[in-house]
């Protein structure tokens, strides 16, 4: 097996690659407005550093968010389209199970992500393989007290320390640990989410009020 994992749901654009048993290529970078330009370079770069080409991945992983919408779009597409052209299966993965599994957390904690106007995309977890509610968006002042005590995983901890004080990392999400529990789960014969976006809320874009429209002459 050679897994492709990818994950442009969060500012990070990162790709693993993963044989079944370790993780063999990586690279990740984080910048939230250059998903489109990153991804393919990364994906590039990761399989020149594992001496291979595209046509020896037999399978795709993709973090399916919840994450903005832009971002978010440019991961599953291009996971997409490598899996037709390949005609390998495509995974889909919450993209905070990617970074609880990071975590290593083996007690109850909560995993929180910018979802920006101020809110997190956020979910409970038992351990760092064990998801234990549905992903939400919401304000952290809202959340404040069915997560005080517990550990807080992602960014959502660092840009609100006020409400989440027992902040770990890590702060950004890693294909490699997206790979890594993917390659669990094939091992397991568990099911995958459907590689398609995991969308909590409408888009930031919204089209002009009382925009002119042109006839054409």
């Amino acid at each position: 097996m050679l897994l492709l994992a990818v994950d442009t749901a969060t500012p990070a654009v990162t790709v693993a690659l993963h044989d079944g048993t370790d993780v063999v290529a990586e690279t990740s970078r984080v910048d939230a407005r250059r998903h489109g330009e990153l991804l393919l370079p990364a994906v590039h770069q990761v399989l020149g550093d594992a001496g291979l080409t595209l046509d020896a991945v037999t399978d795709l992983v993709v973090g399916v968010g919840p994450g903005p919408y832009t971002g978010l779009r440019v991961g599953l597409v291009t996971a997409a389209t490598f899996g037709s052209v390949l005609g390998v299966p495509v995974h889909g993965l919450c993209t905070l199970d990617g970074l609880a599994y990071a975590s290593g957390i083996e007690e109850p904690f909560v995993v929180a992500t910018d979802a920006r106007r101020k809110e997190v995309y956020w979910a409970r977890y038992d351990d760092f393989r064990t998801r234990v509610s549905e992903p939400s968006v919401d304000r952290p002042a809202d959340i404040a007290e069915q997560v005080a005590g517990v550990p807080v995983v992602g960014a959502g901890a660092v840009l609100y320390p006020e409400v989440f004080p027992d902040a770990r990392g890590p702060e950004h999400q890693s294909a490699a640990a997206l790979a890594a529990l993917a390659a669990e789960r094939l091992a397991a014969g568990a099911e995958f989410l459907a590689p398609v976006p995991l969308y909590l809320r409408r888009p930031d874009a919204q089209v002009p009020k009382n925009y002119k429209v042109v006839t054409p002459q």
